[in-house]
């Protein structure tokens, strides 16, 4: 009787076995039924570890996180691409070329085709994600950032909360005049107590690089300039010149200029510096928030073998086209 049961069971079995659907080696993911392939992922990946070139091998275990984390990625840009094509988004070739002009702009002169060529990626592809990039950007604008503003009530709460923030540290203005000898200093010295202009001795006589604007070195705050000039001249008054001062650049003479007490700055001289962070910093928050509804929103399938056999080994060879 026993063996009259398992007959249909194993026929059972068989058959749902049969009926599951075989999922496609070459798809890692699909987003709304728009498919992330295989290979374009694993180009994906190749890329960012050659970009992390230099970091130490990573394990199997250790490279896992790392795909998921790209396959993250690249999911939540194909459902703004969609939802851009939903929004009929466009940029025009002439944007695109724009672009890929200023990128290449960056580069020192015929350098720009190796990078392309190191990280395996042709003009074709390179249009192809500039466009992309550029379309997700104007959906944010459209869709996000437009609708997102600063209030003056913002303003003065972040401007009252951060005291510290807006307070202008203490800055002196002065000139220098440095020589390579200890007598050619004082020497100097003693001109200067005879009425001598500071900047007509500096542009004959000093040594650094300032010396052609009469040894100015601008105004400053402490810290930005060797500790040895600090320690000189902001015990100064205005018009007062120092003693001899030796450095390991040479014998230094400073006169100061002007002083700048520390103060706070007003809400006028910093709103425009205020906005722009709480502006950025929103724009941050909802696009956060707009890449995170899209996400949930979305139908994602992931084919979790086909992650699995991808190495996170950088591909060998050159895909680059003419």
């Amino acid at each position: 009787m026993l063996r009259e049961c398992a007959l249909p069971l194993l026929l059972l079995t068989a058959c749902s076995q049969q009926q599951k659907p075989q999922q496609d080696g070459n798809v890692i993911a699909t987003v709304n039924g728009e498919v992330i392939g295989k290979a374009d992922f694993e180009r994906e990946l190749s890329r960012e570890s050659q970009a992390m070139e230099g970091a130490a091998p990573r394990s199997p275990e250790q490279i896992e996180p790392f795909k998921q984390a790209l396959l993250e990625t690249m999911i939540e840009r194909l459902a703004l691409l969609q939802a851009a094509r939903d929004a009929q988004v466009q940029v025009s070739p002439e944007e695109v070329d724009r672009r890929v002009l200023a990128l290449t702009s960056e580069y020192p002169a015929g350098t720009f085709d190796t990078a392309l060529a190191q990280s395996q990626t042709s003009r074709t592809e390179l249009a192809r994600r500039t466009r992309e990039q550029l379309i997700v950007e104007r959906l944010l604008s459209d869709q996000v950032f437009s609708r997102v503003a600063v209030t003056e009530d913002q303003i003065r709460a972040a401007y009252d909360e951060n005291p510290d923030a807006w307070t202008e540290a203490e800055q002196v203005h002065a000139q220098q005049l440095v020589v390579k000898g200890l007598d050619e200093a004082k020497r100097l010295q003693q001109l200067l107590w005879q009425g001598k202009k500071f900047a007509d001795l500096a542009r004959r006589y000093s040594l650094s690089p300032d010396a052609k604007v009469g040894g100015d070195l601008g105004f400053f705050k402490r810290g930005e300039l060797p500790q040895a000039f600090d320690d000189a001249i902001f015990r100064l008054s205005a018009g007062q010149v120092s003693d001899v001062v030796s450095t390991d650049y040479g014998f230094h003479l400073f006169k100061l200029i002007e002083k700048k007490p520390a103060r706070k700055r007003e809400l006028t001289e910093v709103r425009g510096a205020i906005e722009q962070k709480l502006l950025t910093d929103l724009r941050a928050q909802r696009q956060t928030a707009y890449v995170k509804a899209l996400r949930e929103k979305a139908q994602v399938k992931i084919n979790q073998q086909a992650l699995l056999a991808v190495s996170g080994r950088p591909l060998g060879g050159s895909t680059v086209e003419p």
